[in-house]
């Protein structure tokens, strides 16, 4: 059985860090593309970042270049998302999913999902 489970989220003041971890189990996680997606009030569920399943390639929307790096330590079976400068308008719930071989921008190719923590940041 497939698990992702997120962790590090919280209330955080504007400007400050967080770091989101997503361990995976049940599969072989080297073989995975990672991705972040993120769930805010009202919106639809957004694409963050993604990294290969090697971690050598990764990439992310606009609003949050220079801010959020995405990582991995397949050795641990783990997946990060390090949030700096955080802004308002990146609370939201931050979800993890996992694609075999490939990553994407698209929350329809993704195999696998967490349950989601809840970033919030306050003004």
């Amino acid at each position: 059985q497939v698990q992702l489970v997120e962790s590090g989220g919280g209330l955080v003041q504007a400007g400050g860090s967080l770091r989101l971890s997503c361990a995976a189990s049940g599969l072989t996680f080297g073989r995975y593309a990672m991705g972040w997606f993120r769930l805010a009030p009202g919106k639809e569920r957004e694409f963050v970042a993604a990294i290969s399943w090697r971690g050598d390639i990764t990439y992310n929307i606009k609003s949050v270049e220079d801010r959020f790096t995405i990582s991995r330590d397949n050795a641990k079976n783990t997946v990060y998302l390090q949030m700096n400068s955080l802004k308002t308008e990146d609370t939201a719930v931050y979800f993890c999913a996992a694609r075999l071989l490939r990553s994407s921008y698209f929350r329809q190719d993704y195999d696998y999902w967490g349950q989601g923590t809840q970033v919030t940041v306050s003004s």
